[in-house]
C-alpha cells in the first residue's frame, strides 16, 4: 500500500507552527518563556494540533532546529571544500566549527532551547550533536601527530556551546567577527600542537 501524502492542511499546519515558533524563539528574552500555548497562538492552531505534529515542545523544538540546520548538514555531507567532505582536514576542521558558530550565533535562542531541553535530551547525546562529533573526529583522525581525538573533538565542539555563545555575546558583548577569529585562533593552536598528551 503506497505511503499516504500528509493532507495540504496538515503541512500548512505545520509550516505555520515552524515559522511562528521560529520567530518567537528568534525574539524571546529566554526559550522557557515560549510555551506550546503561545506558539499554537501564533500559527492560528489548537494546542492539539502541535501535540499531534510534534509530540512535545521537545520534538517541536528538534524538528525546528532540523530544518534550520538542514542546508549546513548539506554542504558539510555533499558540498565542496571547505565544509565538504573532499577538504584537507586541516582547513574543514575550521570551517566546520565557524559553521557551527554561526548557525549558534542566527539561531542563539533555538539553540539554547534545544540544549535546555534536559531529561533524556542531553546536548551531549542529541543526534546533531553526534554527527558534529563525528564529522568533527574523523577529520581529526587524517591530522599526523594529532593524538586523542576523541577529546579533542569534544574539547572543540564545546567552544559552540549555545550556552557559552549567550553568554559571551550578551554578557560579554562579543561582537560575531570576534567570535569566529576566537574559535578561529583557538583551533589553529589546537591543530598546530601536533603533540597532545596521550
Amino acid at each position: 500500500m503506497p505511503e499516504r501524502k500528509p493532507r495540504s492542511d496538515a503541512t500548512r499546519n505545520r509550516e505555520a507552527v515552524l515559522a511562528a515558533a521560529d520567530t518567537l524563539f528568534a525574539h524571546c528574552e529566554s526559550p522557557e518563556a515560549v510555551t506550546m500555548a503561545d506558539i499554537a497562538a501564533a500559527a492560528g492552531v489548537g494546542k492539539a494540533t502541535l501535540f499531534r505534529g510534534f509530540g512535545d515542545r521537545t520534538g517541536l523544538i528538534h524538528a525546528l532546529y532540523e530544518l534550520r540546520l538542514a542546508p549546513i548538514r548539506l554542504a558539510v555531507e555533499e558540498g565542496p571544500p571547505p565544509l565538504g567532505p573532499a577538504a584537507p582536514p586541516v582547513e574543514r576542521v575550521p570551517a566546520l566549527l565557524d559553521a557551527v558558530l554561526c548557525f549558534k550565533l542566527d539561531h542563539r535562542h533555538l539553540a539554547l532551547a534545544l540544549e535546555g531541553t534536559g531529561g533524556d535530551s542531553s546536548p551531549y547525546q542529541a543526534e546533531h550533536y553526534e554527527q558534529w562529533h563525528s564529522t568533527l573526529k574523523a577529520a581529526l583522525d587524517r591530522i599526523p601527530g594529532l593524538t586523542d581525538t576523541d577529546f579533542t573533538a569534544h574539547a572543540l565542539l564545546s567552544a559552540v556551546r549555545a550556552d557559552l555563545v549567550e553568554y559571551l555575546v550578551g554578557q560579554q558583548r562579543l561582537t560575531r567577527d570576534q567570535m569566529r577569529a576566537h574559535l578561529a585562533a583557538f583551533t589553529a593552536r589546537i591543530l598546530n600542537s601536533r603533540t597532545l598528551p596521550a
